[in-house]
């Protein structure tokens, strides 16, 4: 383990005693790094944290909600205590409470962004200034295909799943100078969360484990930054969000009608681009205009 890619780092992994936190963590393990189970069921972080030192690994159960502030930050506390830095989070926790948009009741969903994307927040937060003083980190947010394209029956979920991405690429931007690099990960696997979900034959082929490598390659010293990397079933693939060349209509007013009849040209996709950061769309329509681009050049 002293020679995996991961040696020698800190890591945490929430959500870490079952299902993909419990493969991410295994996985965290053998490849050397020293392994923070953080779950809400004490037994299952105790678990997985005595498995990965039968392996011979160093590993530290932490039971608490990733939504108590308090307990997080005594976590982080305990983990500089023991080990002196914190390299790596892996914001892995989460929970569904599925239903259509109709029938779900707004406590449902609140419940679902608290943990997923404020618990992510929360998480986040207790680590970074210590990632900038060491400046090294490496975070991930775990995004998902519900976010990114829609899923029936997933509104909360959906909606805290693609806030996370906005996330990631902000911190990304902002922890850039410090040596902190932010991605996603959209991962596919059968878990208590997809359970009732995905059918026998497709849980049967989503082993979690078939996920983690992709996971390590985002937390390594040679990881990318920005990445939006979906992957299961042993298939990888990254996702982007875009922005088409559009249309200049000119100077206005203009009507709806307007718009409509350009439509095929607003949305066509050949020539569209990934900004590099969110003032892109705004500069492009300036230009477009007939301005001048540099109205932004204070803003990042």
């Amino acid at each position: 383990m002293s020679e995996g890619i991961l040696a020698g780092r800190v890591a945490i992994v929430t959500g870490g005693g079952n299902g993909l936190g419990r493969s991410h963590a295994l996985e965290h393990g053998r490849q050397g790094a020293c392994v923070v189970v953080n779950d809400l069921d004490e037994d299952s972080a105790c678990s997985v944290a005595a498995e990965i030192e039968r392996a011979g690994g160093q590993a530290m159960p932490f039971a608490c909600s990733v939504t108590d502030e308090a307990a997080v930050e005594a976590m982080t506390a305990a983990i500089l205590d023991r080990w002196g830095r914190i390299d790596i989070l892996v914001n892995n926790a989460g929970i569904l409470r599925d239903k259509s948009f109709a029938k779900m009741d707004l406590a449902d969903f609140r419940l679902v962004v608290d943990v997923h994307l404020m618990g992510a927040v929360i998480c986040t937060k207790a680590v970074w200034e210590t990632m900038r003083v060491q400046r090294y980190g490496r975070i991930v947010m775990t995004t998902s295909s519900s976010g990114l394209y829609g899923n029936f029956g997933q509104a909360n979920y959906g909606a805290a799943k693609m806030a996370l991405v906005g996330l990631m690429q902000t911190l990304a931007i902002e922890g850039e100078k410090y040596g902190i690099r932010v991605n996603c990960l959209a991962p596919t696997a059968a878990t208590q969360m997809t359970g009732g979900i995905l059918s026998e034959g497709a849980l049967a082929a989503l082993d979690p484990a078939l996920v983690s490598p992709g996971l390590v390659h985002l937390v390594s010293d040679n990881a990318p930054t920005r990445a939006i990397l979906c992957a299961g079933a042993g298939h990888f693939a990254a996702a982007h969000i875009t922005l088409t060349e559009g249309r200049t209509l000119g100077r206005g007013p203009h009507t709806a009608a307007e718009v409509a009849r350009q439509w095929d040209g607003i949305s066509a996709r050949e020539g569209e681009i990934v900004p590099d950061r969110g003032f892109i769309q705004g500069e492009r329509e300036i230009v477009a205009a007939g301005g001048d681009s540099d109205i932004f050049a204070g803003a990042d």
